[in-house]
């Protein structure tokens, strides 16, 4: 995301009147994209990781092609999207944002899976042409929806009960950005 910032920034420079700052600022989002390409990715993994020189999944990961890092289409991107699938889907067919056990974060503990890392999923399935993928995780995250169409922030893995923030907007937006991904695909495919 340090690399979407300064990217970002130094596409609205001529907008803001900053050019130089703009040349700076894409520089800088060279240096991080070099980075990350470099030490984000983990071969015996096979994926981009949680954190530099980590074996660790993080389903933030499959921001990848969301935010036009690199295209859906790169292997290393099918890749960790795989990775991803294989390793963070529950149960339940939802997906945890990374396996809390390896205590990365400091904080004692299991998480419910994320209704945002679902759409996410299926949002980067999706737009690498995989629709009828896509759309299960879709219809499995959008189905944790209350009477009101309102979701929580994650999903409990054992008892399928939510949890955390309610409403959750990012689980909200994560539905409308799928959805319209999904839409593209299917009406391409």
């Amino acid at each position: 995301m340090c690399w979407v910032a300064l990217d970002r920034a130094a596409r609205l420079s001529p907008v803001l009147g900053t050019a130089e700052d703009g040349a700076r600022w894409r520089a800088e989002a060279e240096r991080v994209r070099d980075a990350v390409l470099v030490e984000g990715w983990n071969d015996r993994v096979g994926a981009f990781t949680q954190s530099f020189g980590s074996d660790q999944l993080d389903a933030a990961a499959l921001m990848v092609p969301l935010v036009g890092f690199l295209p859906s289409s790169d292997p290393r991107v099918r890749s960790t999207v795989d990775a991803v699938e294989r390793i963070l889907v529950d149960e339940r067919g939802l997906v945890r944002r990374y396996i809390t056990e390896s205590g990365v974060d400091g904080v004692a503990g299991d998480e419910g899976s994320f209704v945002l890392c679902t759409f996410w999923l299926s949002q980067a399935l999706a737009r690498d042409g995989e629709v009828d993928r896509a759309r299960l995780y879709f219809d499995r995250a959008a189905a944790y929806a209350n009477d009101l169409g309102l979701m929580a922030e994650e999903v409990d893995t054992g008892t399928g009960r939510l949890l955390g923030n309610f409403p959750q907007a990012f689980s909200h937006i994560g539905l409308v950005n799928a959805a319209q991904d999904l839409d593209r695909a299917s009406t391409t495919a």
